[in-house]
This record gives C-alpha cells, sequence and structure tokens, in this order.
C-alpha cells in the first residue's frame, strides 16, 4: 500500500468503524461471540478501552485497546492469574488487536507496536498480558510474548493466555521496528547522510588543492547566504568565533556597548570583560525584547559610543532581533556592528549587509558537524601583532583562508551540506514548522520564554515538574529535547530547536505528548505518530 499510514489514539468519532472491524475479526473470522443484525460489536470493557488505530486515508485498517484496568479479561478466565506472572511489574491488558484482511502483512502491526510501546511507556505501564489467537503463536513469541497457563476459550477460538515485559519487546523489536528518534537538541543536530559521507571521507592535508578548493567554496555559499563581503573559515566552533570578533572589537577605537537579554548575550559580556574591551553592558531581563527605544535614549546621552554588540538569535529563549533592527539603530549613529549568528545562521534569514563583523558555526543551522567557527566581516583589519595569532582575522583572510591546520573532514561535511541544501526552502520549512509548533504548545496550555520564536522554543515548565525527568521520559518515547544546559535547568526549562536535518513530521505529535508528561499519563489525548 502506497499510501501514507497514521497511527494514533482513536477519537468518538472512530467507534463506529472499531466496532465494525471488532465484529469482522470476533464474530465472523474468529468466531468468539454471536453474529447479529447490526454486524457491529462493542466489547464490553469499551468505555475502559484506549484504542491505538491505525488510519489509511481516514479508514481503519488496524487497531487494538489497552486497558489498565483490573479485574482484566483473563482474570475471569484464569483464577489468581497473578500467580502465573512476573511480580513486581506495573501490568495493562491488550485486547482486539485486529488488523484488516487487506493490511495483512503491512506496515500496520509494526506501526501499532510503536505506539503501543509509546503508550507503555508514558503510563509507566512495563508489563502486558494478552489472549493470543493460537493462530499467531510464532508471532508472538518473535515479539517476546511469554506462554502462560492453560488454553482459554470456546472451540475454535482458542487464545494462548501470554505476557510481555517492555524490555524484552523493545529488545526483539528494535530492529524491525526501526524506531525514530529525532534530534531537537540546539547542537549536535542531525545531519543527511551525505554530509555524513563527507566527513568519514579519507583525511586529507588542509593544504592541498581539494580543500582548499573546498574552502573557497564554503566562502563563497556563506556570502550568498548572508550578503556579506567576506567569511573567514577558523578552527574551533561559535565560541571560537566569538574570541575572534571580539580580538578584532578590541582593535576599534572608542568605548563599545553589548547588548543581552539571554544567556548568550552574557557570554558575549564576558568576552569584552574578559578581553578588558572598553565597553557598557546594556543587560536586559530574559523574558523582555530589546528596549530600542531605551537604547537610543542611551545612545543619545553617550555619544561616544563607538560599537555595539549583539546577539542575533538569543539561544537561550529563542527570540530574535532582524540585523535591519541593529542598522536602524546604529547607522545613522556611525556605530560599528558586530553580531552573534551562530543559532540564525542557517535557520533564519540572515542579512549581514552593513555589519561589521558577525560570528557563526558550521554546526547548528546550517546542518554540518560542530568544530569550524565562521566569521563575517567587511574589511581585512590590518595584523597589529598585538592580537594573539589564532585570534588574528587578518590571517585568515590571507594565505587562501589557512593560515592553521584546520579539520579537511569537517570542511569537506561543511561544504556538502552548503552545496545541498536548498537554503530558501530550509528557511521557509523552519518558519513553517516553528509557527505551527508554537501554536500547538500555546494550545496545549505551555508558556514559551519568547512568545515569537521559531527556530528556537523554549518551554518554561511548572515548577513542580523537573524538566530533567521530562527530557528523559520524552527521549524513549521518540524525542531529543535540550534540557541540560545549566541555564535551562536553573530555569526549569525546556528547548526545542529545528535547526538540523529534520524529516517533514519531525514534531508531528509532540505538544500532545509533552503535555501527557507533563500534566499526566492517564490523559487520552489523541496524537499520531508517523
Amino acid at each position: 500500500m502506497s499510501e501514507r499510514l497514521q497511527f494514533k489514539i482513536a477519537e468518538e468519532h472512530h467507534f463506529d468503524a472499531i466496532h465494525a472491524l471488532n465484529y469482522r475479526t470476533f464474530v465472523e473470522e474468529f468466531p468468539q461471540h454471536a453474529p447479529n443484525a447490526d454486524h457491529r460489536l462493542v466489547d464490553r470493557f469499551h468505555q475502559e478501552n484506549t484504542y491505538l488505530i491505525a488510519l489509511a486515508e481516514d479508514q481503519l485498517a488496524g487497531m487494538l485497546a489497552l486497558r489498565a484496568q483490573r479485574p482484566f479479561s483473563l482474570d475471569a478466565k484464569l483464577p489468581e492469574l497473578d500467580s502465573y506472572l512476573p511480580p513486581g511489574r506495573r501490568w495493562a491488558e491488550i485486547r482486539l488487536l485486529a488488523v484488516a484482511a487487506t493490511r495483512r502483512g503491512s506496515a500496520v502491526l509494526p506501526g501499532l507496536l510503536r505506539l503501543l510501546e509509546r503508550e507503555c511507556l508514558l503510563r509507566e505501564v512495563d508489563a502486558v498480558v494478552v489472549s493470543a489467537t493460537i493462530r499467531q503463536l510464532k508471532l508472538y513469541r518473535h515479539l517476546g510474548f511469554q506462554p502462560f497457563g492453560p488454553l482459554v476459550g470456546p472451540t475454535g477460538a482458542q487464545y494462548q493466555p501470554m505476557y510481555l515485559e517492555i524490555e524484552r519487546f523493545q529488545a526483539a523489536t528494535a530492529a524491525p521496528l526501526k524506531r525514530r528518534v529525532v534530534n531537537l537538541w540546539p547542537g549536535p543536530v542531525t545531519v543527511s547522510a551525505a554530509v555524513q559521507r563527507a566527513f568519514h571521507g579519507a583525511p586529507a592535508s588542509h593544504r592541498g588543492a581539494s580543500v582548499l578548493a573546498m574552502i573557497k567554496q564554503c566562502r563563497a555559499a556563506l556570502c550568498s547566504l548572508t550578503g556579506a563581503p567576506q567569511a573567514a573559515l577558523v578552527p574551533g566552533g561559535g565560541t571560537m568565533a566569538n574570541e575572534v570578533v571580539c580580538a578584532q572589537i578590541a582593535q576599534l577605537p572608542g568605548h563599545g556597548l553589548v547588548v543581552s537579554h539571554g544567556e548568550f548575550g552574557e557570554r558575549l559580556a564576558d568576552h569584552a570583560r574578559r578581553a578588558q574591551l572598553s565597553h557598557h553592558h546594556w543587560a536586559q531581563p530574559w523574558t523582555e525584547p530589546i528596549d530600542f527605544p531605551g537604547l537610543e535614549a542611551w545612545l543619545e546621552a553617550h555619544p561616544e559610543t563607538q560599537w555595539l554588540w549583539a546577539v542575533h538569535c538569543e539561544t537561550s529563549t529563542g527570540a530574535s532581533t532582524a540585523p535591519a533592527a541593529w542598522r536602524a539603530l546604529c547607522e545613522p549613529r556611525g556605530i560599528t556592528i558586530c553580531l552573534d549568528c551562530v543559532s540564525s545562521l542557517g535557520a533564519l534569514p540572515v542579512d549581514l549587509s552593513g555589519i561589521a563583523l558577525a560570528s557563526g558555526s558550521s554546526g547548528k543551522g546550517l546542518a554540518a558537524l560542530a568544530g569550524i567557527g565562521i566569521v563575517f566581516h567587511r574589511q581585512i583589519p590590518p595584523t597589529s601583532g598585538r592580537v594573539p595569532r589564532a585570534l588574528d582575522l587578518a590571517l585568515y583572510a590571507t594565505a587562501e583562508g589557512v593560515p592553521f591546520t584546520i579539520n579537511a573532514n569537517l570542511v569537506a561535511a561543511l561544504q556538502t551540506s552548503l552545496a545541498q541544501t536548498d537554503w530558501p526552502q530550509k528557511l521557509d520549512r523552519v518558519a513553517r514548522m516553528g509557527t505551527e509548533l508554537r501554536a500547538a504548545l500555546q494550545a496545549h496550555g505551555f508558556v514559551l520564554a519568547a512568545s515569537d520564536a521559531t527556530s528556537v522554543l523554549t518551554i518554561n515548565l511548572p515548577a513542580a515538574v523537573n524538566s530533567l525527568k521530562v527530557a528523559d521520559k520524552l527521549e524513549p518515547l521518540g524525542w531529543l529535547v535540550a534540557a541540560r544546559s545549566r541555564h535551562l535547568q536553573e530555569r526549569n526549562q525546556l528547548q526545542i530547536c529545528l535547526l538540523g536535518e529534520l524529516p517533514a513530521a519531525a514534531v508531528s505529535g509532540l505538544p500532545e505528548i509533552l503535555h501527557r508528561v507533563v500534566h499526566g499519563s492517564g490523559t487520552t489525548v489523541p496524537h499520531a505518530i508517523s
């Protein structure tokens, strides 16, 4: 079947189709119940069942019911049921496993089992019991089920009681179910197979013709992407790129201003302090947008200000301030603008025309591997002899861009990502996904640190919920979210980042699952997986 399958928790409008499939399977195919004129079979535990279903073009293709309320149906068939079962487990029962006849042998059953695993993890169920049709015992055994007790049921519709411990199921089905784990970290991000292949190529000399050609291509592509006149690749990452920017700022005349309203703006201020730059630090609360009227008034009162250093996308909150806003503030006053674009480059539109210095990284939005810092610049500053060699931008702007050793494999990975990515398409995808995700999170009652964020969404969790535990619970459910950075832990926040090479359905169902993890695993909020 070529059409897309959707796996989700059933809603009320699915119940009629469920009763019909229940009848076809457990009356007509397996004569467990008597026929009726309605050709519908409503399960006696219907009000207590959670139905996991597969849909193909809105048609029911398969289902199973999960029920955690005792007594189970097997309790009535096997007195002293618990005596057959391993102790210390949190039990549920699986019932009514049925796949439409035309869908057997397809992806319906694996998808239902993947959704079952997710539901068990959400409900903190670690073992299930089932009455397995004797026609499919081989399949159940393959999935890790263990038989126990005598056969139950009437002749012609006999079942073998079986149980399954979740870890055994995970071990048995890890390869067949091909679990999807979506990386939503700020870094390292998911990269394409082509980027991985480029990185794993044979080592090459950083001064060889092929590597020099790749560096030239990278610099040209980066300038095309941003409108910057020049770009340098420096060994290291975003922090090293900011160190290089700081070293160039140190050569500028006069007093400067560092603006922050988040962790990474604070880091710029720390760079400036460590370099003993003559500057003022404008620090705002992290939850507030940049106060441009206040900044304008401050600059009017401090005409000696010659340069300004700020963050384009504040990774700690997801708030972004377009370069055009900084130009409107600074250009009329002749102030040199420097920007940290580490988290915006490749994820948000970055227009560096009129920006003197800006930093970036090969990881994050560029969806290559971390390890190369990028410094954009308008002019080649003179070598003063006072700047440490590794931070001297003039050296990178000469010698074909390679004054020191740089990892050629990282360069190959970056060049591949820059060349293979349709950047307008990616920027549009990130904006669309981020806008939809933000709306869904807010609809589920979550409060975001930045209400207009798209590429990086930081979620403030209730005080009673531990962000690290939530992140740990989301991982086996298929999503890697950020929570371990010091600034996130201090504020009990989770972070969802749309920076890397992500599938179209990367965050499908995540807001609903997050709501259930945060507010209680028993809530049967409908959700879908792909």
